[in-house]
């Protein structure tokens, strides 16, 4: 298995608290990508509901 952050090899075996990263510091670059808005979850939902009454 590969660090998804430095692509370095990461031991599945034994105790790696930071897995899938190969440590901490891959761990926060990680955390720090989400909170900055670099990762996106793509929202595939409708904007408007298709059956919902228009006001007015």
């Amino acid at each position: 298995m590969k660090c998804p952050i430095c692509k370095k090899p990461v031991a599945v075996r034994g105790k790696n608290p930071f897995l899938p990263f190969c440590g901490e510091r891959c761990k926060l670059v990680d955390l720090g990508k989400w909170l900055d808005g670099k990762y996106v979850i793509p929202d595939d939902s409708p904007t408007s509901m298709p059956d919902e009454p228009k006001e007015g």
